[in-house]
């Protein structure tokens, strides 16, 4: 991937990820990506309209999935893709969660496990940061 390729995937992200919208600035020391929405196993091209900017948390989780079961409805459902959803269409932040509001927000927030213990104790620590 190029760099001006990299540098276009995150300044479309606007800095932060696609996926659990944890913004670059405040994780300083925590490696971001262009993650393959659809991965290159499955033929995914290295293309802008085939990449997001992404946290190391999400990207790690994500890895080459593609779907995920529904906790609620143990269907299987495609992921959330940056490209074509609307992130609020699908999901909510009730502080500190991420809530999945649609099979895919909730098959999504499952796999890439956006309310691991680790991410809830960050959430709460920058919501008391940011508090006036």
């Amino acid at each position: 991937m190029t760099g001006d390729l990299r540098q276009f995937v995150r300044a479309r992200a606007q800095f932060r990820c696609e996926y659990c919208r944890m913004p670059e600035r405040l994780l300083p020391f925590h490696r971001f990506e262009a993650d393959h929405i659809r991965p290159e196993k499955f033929a995914g091209q290295t293309s802008a309209e085939n990449l997001a900017w992404a946290c190391l948390s999400c990207n790690r989780h994500k890895g080459p999935l593609i779907a995920a079961h529904d906790p609620d409805s143990a269907e299987l459902v495609r992921l959330f893709n940056p490209r074509l959803d609307r992130w609020a269409e699908h999901f909510e932040y009730r502080p500190p969660r991420l809530v999945g509001i649609t099979a895919i927000g909730r098959a999504t927030a499952w796999a890439l496990s956006m309310n691991s213990p680790d991410y809830l104790e960050l959430r709460e620590a920058l919501d008391q940061l940011f508090k006036p």
